[in-house]
């Protein structure tokens, strides 16, 4: 069923970059989504998750890797955990287990809700990527500075504009893609870091994800 999925992906034209392939061939989206929604793990549709959030589909996810242009070393921050599907992907590209552990990046994802932190932490222990991604509790529009500066930094949920903390953490020439927009749209944003003050954007397309919730995102 995983092949099958990423051979229509390929057909498509979404899928492209043979890492990306590799990623997404060998992480187990199964495992990352509730036990009731297994079966479905290869639809190429978003599923739920816990407390109103979703693990996306894995045509975005594909999407997202191929513009992020992800490589082996780089450090890699993600603002939206989840299930830690996407966490596990990047971290496939960008440190692969038939790599050299001394050319490894690192994938640190934040996620804001506490229960979801515990199930991403316990499928990326299962699935054997503890190693590789560190998951933080916290508020994501405020990224995580302790780490930075970051190769690339991904978004997995809707803001209603760019968070400054996160160009600010993004290195010289690192590239962050987000979607950004209303509530039942957003077009999703690639953003390429130039210099310390110059910053350069492009869109990618529309898109549909849950609002980014944070001191730089959209409040409660």
């Amino acid at each position: 069923m995983r092949r099958r999925l990423i051979e229509k992906l390929k057909r498509e034209g979404i899928l492209k970059s043979p890492s990306v392939i590799r990623a997404m061939l060998r992480v187990p989206r199964e495992e990352f989504v509730p036990a009731s929604y297994r079966r479905y793990a290869y639809n190429d549709s978003p599923l739920p998750t816990f407390s109103g959030q979703t693990i996306s589909a894995p045509h975005m996810v594909a999407i997202m890797c191929e513009l992020l242009d992800l490589k082996v070393g780089h450090k890699v921050l993600e603002i939206g955990t989840g299930s830690g599907y996407h966490a596990a992907v990047c971290a496939e590209i960008v440190a692969p287990e038939d790599e050299d552990k001394k050319l490894w990046g690192h994938v640190y994802t934040v996620e804001r809700i506490p229960e979801l932190v515990e199930f991403a932490r316990n499928n990326l222990k299962r699935t054997g990527y503890d190693d590789r991604v560190t998951v933080i509790l916290g508020d994501g529009s405020l990224g995580y500075k302790e780490a930075s500066p970051y190769d690339r930094i991904l978004v997995t949920a809707a803001a209603p504009k760019m968070p400054k903390p996160l160009i600010d953490q993004l290195a010289i020439n690192g590239k962050i893609v987000i979607p950004i927009g209303g509530s039942f749209y957003q077009e999703l944003v690639v953003g390429v870091k130039l210099s310390e003050d110059k910053f350069k954007t492009f869109t990618a397309g529309g898109c549909v994800f849950v609002p980014l919730i944070g001191r730089y995102g959209w409040r409660v």
